[in-house]
């Protein structure tokens, strides 16, 4: 990978939850290339072990646990043998999160049929356990592990919390009303965090990524013939890059905020990189 800036990470270590998915793999990669030493957090341990044997193949020095990021007890776990083997956390990304197609309407628009239909997912049918375990997941997910984190960085000379946001934070899309909700809380709780931890040295900013192939949404904005489906047809006409973002193109602003002599004063943002999406009205 071509790194956008010549940054030294050289005793920095970075934890990464959701750090074997595709946009949380290549921060890990990235951060790894700079000289950091990178804790790559998720749940499925083979696709940890690929992130860090890619990392470690190249020269770069990587860590995987297998840790579910709703559960405080194992997190607390997981800390305490990062601290003994790695060393302890300045840069903590926390990219855990996803959807689920309980959370999800059918249409993008409510119908007399939808309503009579058995066979569609209105909101009115939205499963009550999988809006609750989304919330989970994004929010519980990324407050978790900053409670267990973040106390190794208090008074520390530098660190920083990268949250990850979404363009579903600004503007909610059709059909996914209760990941795009989730999306806003990690927005405000990043303002909350920069407040709160202000005066012990910690910086907490995110990143929002827009439109990213990724595997939680591959099926959903590509065809089987790898054509782009209506659905993604209609983000590339609101996206005046037309385009979909690559994986790479999140390091620059993701190096920016951690490095703090290009960021020290950067407290409390929230940062779209979405190809002109927030911007465009549509006319």
């Amino acid at each position: 990978m071509e790194l956008p800036y010549n940054i030294n990470f050289e005793e920095k270590v970075a934890v990464v939850t959701g750090g074997s998915g595709v946009l949380g793999s290549t921060m890990c990669k990235a951060l790894a290339q700079a000289g950091a030493k990178v804790v790559v957090l998720a749940r499925n341990e083979e696709k940890i072990n690929d992130v860090v044997e890619k990392i470690e193949a190249v020269g770069g020095q990587a860590f995987g646990y297998s840790v579910d990021v709703l559960d405080k007890k194992k997190l607390e776990e997981v800390h305490d043998k990062i601290k003994a083997e790695v060393g302890l956390c300045n840069i903590l990304i926390n990219g855990a999160g996803g959807n689920a197609p309980g959370a999800t309407t059918s249409h993008e628009c409510l119908s007399l049929e939808d309503v009579q239909s058995d066979g569609e997912q209105s909101f009115f049918d939205l499963q009550e356990d999988a809006v609750g375990k989304l919330f989970e997941l994004n929010f519980l997910g990324t407050l978790l592990p900053t409670q267990v984190f973040a106390k190794d960085m208090v008074d520390m000379d530098d660190a920083t919390i990268i949250n990850v946001s979404s363009m579903n934070a600004y503007q909610p899309l059709t059909k996914i009303p209760a990941y795009s909700a989730a999306k806003a809380s990690i927005s405000n709780f990043t303002q909350w965090l920069a407040v709160y931890f202000s005066k012990v040295g910690i910086r907490v900013n995110a990143i929002a990524p827009g439109f990213f192939l990724t595997e939680q949404n591959r099926g959903l904005l590509l065809k089987e013939g790898g054509e782009y489906s209506d659905r993604a047809e209609k983000i590339i006409c609101q996206t005046p890059m037309e385009r979909f973002g690559e994986a790479e193109e999140l390091i620059g602003t993701l190096f920016w905020l951690v490095n703090k002599k290009a960021s020290s004063f950067v407290n409390g943002v929230v940062i779209p990189i979405d190809g002109g999406f927030s911007a465009y009205s549509g006319v």
